[in-house]
Parts: structure tokens; C-alpha cells; sequence
């Protein structure tokens, strides 16, 4: 059996085509019946944008965020944010980023070389930071016991800001990671630049 789905090319990365992506990340879930989306969001806004799309009081959304380390950037969510984000019915999530940034990390900035999950991350950017930041997202998710494991979800992201990439996937937690599937893609920047 074969299956034709039209994939939306965004122009750019970045937050502009973030409602094109959201609606035709509605349409596809819909289509699926898929009930689990984790969407990129750092201080909020872009997981209460979904929220608004989506429009399903029984949607299970994931809010993740940067992991604590990047507070001295000003990139965490604020005890704020976080409380916003529940009482719209969003479940937030802060971790070690799943692919990068953790222990390995360390050791590749001081001593060089690059970690396995670096050079996954690294493999994923060529699709773009969405892709990679999509997958990234999943294991994070799938760790906390946040997203079922069971069946597909759906994963949203972007560069920067906003969102730009979409894709439903097959969770896998990061120790399990040979178990991830990418299954579509719905949207992607078409340039990466």
C-alpha cells in the first residue's frame, strides 16, 4: 500500500509560518487521530498558540522547555510561565536536552571530539533545527512519561522562534533510541538559512 501526503514547505526558518504549521499540523493529527503533540516552547507562548489551534479540551499537550542550564541566558520558563501554562491544560517539561548538553557535552568542550548524541544532533540539523529540536523533544518527553508509548504522536518546533517543523513520530525513550521512528513529515523550512 502507498500513501501520497502533501508535505508544507515553510519559505523560511523562524516564527513566520507558525500558524501555516499549526493548522497543518491540526489537519494531519486529526486525520490520525493522533491525541499527543509535544511542541518546542521556551517561554510559553508558542504552546499556548497550539493550544488555541488545536482547540481540543482533551488534548494531551506538551510544553517543553530549555533545560535549566540556560537560565543565565534568560531561554527558562519562569515559575510564571510555567503556572500559565497549566492553567491553560498544557503540561510543562524542563530536562537534559536528549541530544546534547549534558555530561558528554562537558567532557567534548573541554577535551574536543563530539559525543554520539552530537553527531545524532548533528545529522538532524540537516533537515533543520526544527527536525533535530522535534526529535529531541519526543525522547525528552517520552523519558518523562509525559506522551504514550504505545502509539504515534505528533512533534512541533522551529528555529529560534515559533514554529516551522512538524512531524509525526513513533516515541522511543533516549536509552531505547533505535525504536524512534520518524513516520512523516508535515512542514519544514525548505531553506535552513
Amino acid at each position: 500500500m502507498c500513501l501520497e501526503k502533501t508535505i508544507l514547505y515553510v519559505e523560511s526558518t523562524g516564527s513566520g509560518g507558525t500558524d501555516l504549521v499549526l493548522a497543518a499540523a491540526k489537519k494531519r493529527a486529526k486525520e490520525l487521530k493522533i491525541g499527543d503533540v509535544v511542541v518546542a516552547s521556551t517561554h510559553g507562548g508558542t504552546a499556548i498558540r497550539a493550544k488555541e489551534v488545536f482547540a481540543d479540551p482533551k488534548l494531551n499537550l506538551v510544553a517543553v522547555g530549555i533545560a535549566e542550564g540556560y537560565r543565565e541566558n534568560g531561554w527558562c520558563f519562569t515559575d510564571a510561565e510555567k503556572a500559565r501554562l497549566e492553567k491553560a491544560g498544557i503540561k510543562p517539561l524542563v530536562a537534559s536536552h536528549a541530544l546534547g548538553d549534558g555530561v558528554a557535552s562537558s567532557f567534548t568542550e573541554k577535551s574536543g571530539g563530539k559525543s554520539i548524541e552530537e553527531v545524532v544532533r548533528d545529522t538532524l540539523y540537516r533537515f533543520g533545527q526544527g527536525m533535530k529540536v522535534c526529535v529531541e523533544i519526543t525522547l525528552m518527553a517520552a523519558d518523562a512519561g509525559l506522551i504514550p508509548m504505545d502509539r504515534e504522536v505528533m512533534a512541533i518546533a522551529g528555529t529560534a522562534e515559533g514554529t516551522d517543523t512538524c512531524i509525526v513520530v513513533k516515541p522511543a525513550y533516549p536509552r531505547k533510541f533505535f525504536e524512534l521512528e520518524i513516520r512523516e513529515i508535515v512542514a519544514k523550512p525548505r531553506s535552513l538559512s
